[in-house]
C-alpha cells in the first residue's frame, strides 16, 4: 500500500483554511494511489495555539472542523491532528478518519513542558495505544513528544558529559520511551508519529538518531511527519522522514517547504524513496530565516517590509534575507545617514540595493538630530555628551521607519543580533523599534557565515562589508569593541550562559577571563528591560532570548565566583 506523507504550512487559528489544505491534499494523495495520508500534530487548528486552547469555543470550532474534514475525505483515510475536549479535559489528539467518519482518535501521552513547550498548561495527558487497520496492515499513532520520550526531558536541564556539546543532550542517560512499546504490546507493525518540531541549528541529526532508536526498541517502521512553516518566532523545518524497522533512513522530505511525497510499503515494510545530503549549516539557518519572515509578513497580512540599511553587515544580512523570502518589490531600504556616516556606509548601502533590486530611499537625519540637541541643551547644560546623545540618532531613525511603516502598511524589520540583544547593546525605541527581529537569535559570528554563504549563492553583500570593523557610527571613530568583548568571546560566553546554562564559574574555568565574563554576566541581567520591549524574532538556536528565555526584570541574584 501506499503512504502519503503531508507536509504542510498550516495557519494556527485557519480551521476552514487548514481543512482545506489537508483535504486538497488528501485529494492528490488518492489520485496518486495512496490509501493513507498523514499530517502533523494539531494540523486542524496550527500549532501552537497556545492560549486559544483556553477557549471553549475554539475547542468546540475545532471539533466542528474535524467533522467537517470527514465529510469532504473520500477514497483514503486520513490521520490529522487537532485539539478535543472529554470528561472536562483538553486533549492534543489524532483522529483516523475514512469512509466520512472518525474511526479511531488517540490522545497524547507525553506533554512536553520546557524550553518553548508548556502543554501542561493547556492538556491532559492520554493514557490509551490506538491501532488501527488498513488493507492488512496495523498502524500505531504516537504524537511527537511521546515518541521523544526521555531524550525529550534531557534537553531540558543541559547534562554533564553530553555526546553532542551544542545540543546538551546526553543520550546515553536516557531510557526508551513508554507509548511507542503501548503501540507495539497493542499489535501495531507501522508507527506513525506525527510532530510539530521547532526547528534549531543540529536537530534534524537528533532528531534521526532519537527516532532511530524507537524503531530498534519496538521493531517497527516508523513514519516521522513533521509540520513547515514560520509561526511567529517558531520556524518548523519539516524535513520528515521514514525509516525502516532497523532505523535506517529510507525517504526524506526537503526541509523548510511543503511537500507531499508517496512511500510504499510491501509487508509492512517502507521501500526505499529519496534520501537527500545533509545540508551545510549556514544553508540551514538561511533557509529559516527567508521561510520565517515570509511566513512572518504574509500570514499577518502585511504587503511588504522595509528595514534601516546602514552600511554594516546586520542590516546588509537582513536584506538579503528579505528580499529572498519576500521578492524585492515588496522589499524597501531606507539609507538614514548622519554627520558621523562614513562615505563607504553610504556608498555599499546604495550598492547593494541596487544588487537587490529594492527600493532605496535616502533621508539625512542630521538637521532633525541637531534640532534635538538643541531642544535639550538648556536641559543638558554642563554635562559632557555622552550615550544620551549618541542615543537620539537611533531614535530618529526608529520614527522615521515606522512612520513609513504607518504610512504605505510595511512592517519594519529590525536588523540587531543575538550578541547585541543578548548584552543589551541596543537602543530602546531605536534600532529596537519595529515589528520582527530577523536575527534576534543569530550571534555576530554566525552573521559573518550567514553573509559569507549567500554571497557563495551570488554575491549580493559587497565584501566591504563583511570586512570592515563592525561599527554603529554614532560618534567619530567608534567600533563595537570599545563597548563590547571581541565578539568570538562574546558568542562563546553567551553561548554557554544562554543557551546551555552554564554557570559563570564553570565558564571562567573554561580557559575565559573573568572579567570578560563577569562583564558579560552582567550586561545580560541588567538588559531583560529591553528584551522584554524588543518586538519577537526567529529562533534558531537550542534557546533562543524569547519565548524560552524567562527571566525576572527585577533581579538582585548574582553569581558567585569564588
Amino acid at each position: 500500500m501506499k503512504i502519503a506523507l503531508a507536509q504542510i504550512d498550516f495557519v494556527v487559528g485557519d480551521l476552514d483554511g487548514n481543512v482545506d489544505r489537508i483535504a486538497a491534499a488528501a485529494e492528490r494523495a488518492r489520485a496518486l494511489g495512496a490509501r493513507l495520508l498523514v499530517t502533523s500534530e494539531l494540523a486542524v487548528c496550527g500549532y501552537p495555539p497556545e492560549d486559544l486552547l483556553l477557549r471553549g469555543d475554539f475547542i468546540a470550532d475545532c471539533e466542528q472542523a474535524v467533522r467537517a474534514l470527514a465529510t469532504r475525505v473520500q477514497g483514503i483515510a486520513v490521520v490529522a491532528g487537532h485539539p478535543r475536549r472529554a470528561n472536562g479535559h483538553r486533549y492534543n489528539s489524532a483522529s483516523v478518519i475514512d469512509g466520512g467518519r472518525v474511526l479511531a482518535t488517540y490522545d497524547k501521552h507525553a506533554l512536553p513542558n520546557y524550553h518553548v513547550f508548556d502543554e501542561e498548561r493547556y492538556f491532559q495527558p492520554g493514557d490509551r495505544a490506538v491501532v488501527f487497520e488498513l488493507e492488512g496492515v496495523k498502524f500505531g499513532i504516537n504524537i511527537c513528544e511521546d515518541a521523544w520520550g526521555a531524550e525529550g526531558a534531557a534537553q531540558a536541564v543541559p547534562l554533564a558529559g553530553v555526546t553532542d556539546a551544542h545540543l546538551g543532550v546526553n543520550l546515553d542517560a536516557t531510557g526508551p520511551a513508554a507509548a511507542p512499546r503501548a503501540a507495539k504490546a497493542a499489535g501495531a507493525q507501522v508507527l506513525l508519529v506525527l510532530y510539530a518540531s521547532p526547528y534549531h541549528v543540529r536537530k534534524r541529526n537528533l532528531r534521526v538518531e532519537v527516532m532511530r532508536r524507537r524503531a530498534l526498541e519496538t521493531g517497527l517502521p516508523l513514519v516521522y511527519l513533521n509540520q513547515v512553516g514560520g509561526q511567529d518566532e517558531l520556524v518548523f523545518d519539516g524535513a520528515s522522514f521514514v525509516l525502516d524497522r532497523a532505523g535506517r533512513v529510507v525517504h526524506e522530505l526537503p526541509a523548510f517547504r511543503e511537500e507531499l511525497s508517496i512511500v510504499e510499503f510491501r509487508g509492512g515494510e517502507p521501500q526505499p524513496g529519496t534520501v537527500l545530503p545533509e545540508p551545510a549549516e549556514e544553508a540551514e539557518v538561511y533557509a529559516a530565516l527567508c521561510l520565517g519572515v515570509r511566513d512572518y509578513v504574509t500570514k499577518n497580512g502585511f504587503p511588504g517590509a522595509l528595514l534601516g540599511l546602514s552600511g554594516g553587515i546586520d542590516s546588509a544580512l537582513t536584506l538579503a534575507v528579505a528580499a529572498d523570502a519576500l521578492g524585492p518589490e515588496k522589499v524597501t531600504a531606507v539609507m538614514m545617514p548622519s554627520q558621523y556616516t562614513a562615505d563607504i556606509s553610504l556608498a555599499d548601502a546604495r550598492r547593494q540595493a541596487e544588487i537587490l533590486g529594492v527600493r532605496y530611499h535616502e533621508i539625512a537625519i542630521k538637521p532633525i538630530f541637531d534640532s534635538f540637541r538643541s531642544a535639550l541643551a538648556p536641559h543638558f547644560a554642563g554635562r559632557p555628551e555622552d550615550t544620551a546623545e549618541e542615543n537620539i540618532q537611533p531614535r530618529v531613525r526608529g520614527t522615521l521607519l515606522m512612520a513609513l511603516s504607518n504610512k504605505f502598511g510595511a512592517i519594519v524589520l529590525t536588523t540587531g543580533n543575538k550578541s547585541e540583544m543578548g548584552t543589551g547593546y541596543a537602543t530602546l525605541y531605536g534600532d529596537m523599534a519595529g515589528g520582527f527581529g530577523v536575527l534576534k537569535d543569530v550571534n555576530k559570528m554566525l552573521v559573518y557565515r550567514l553573509a559569507n554563504y549567500r554571497n557563495t549563492r551570488s554575491p549580493v553583500i559587497p565584501q566591504r562589508v563583511i570586512d570592515r570593523p563592525p561599527t554603529a557610527e554614532l560618534k567619530p571613530d567608534q567600533t563595537d569593541q570599545d563597548t563590547l568583548p571581541p565578539y568570538d568571546v562574546l558568542d562563546a560566553i553567551l553561548e554557554a550562559y544562554v543557551e546551555r546554562d552554564v554557570t559563570p564559574r564553570e565558564i571562567v574555568a573554561r580557559g575565559f577571563r573573568r572579567e570578560d565574563v563577569e562583564r558579560v554576566v552582567r550586561m545580560v541581567r541588567l538588559s531583560e528591560y529591553k528584551r522584554r520591549q524588543s518586538p519577537v524574532g526567529i529562533r534558531i538556536s537550542p534557546r533562543g532570548i524569547g519565548k524560552d528565555w524567562r527571566f525576572p526584570i527585577t533581579n538582585r541574584y548574582r553569581h558567585l565566583f569564588d
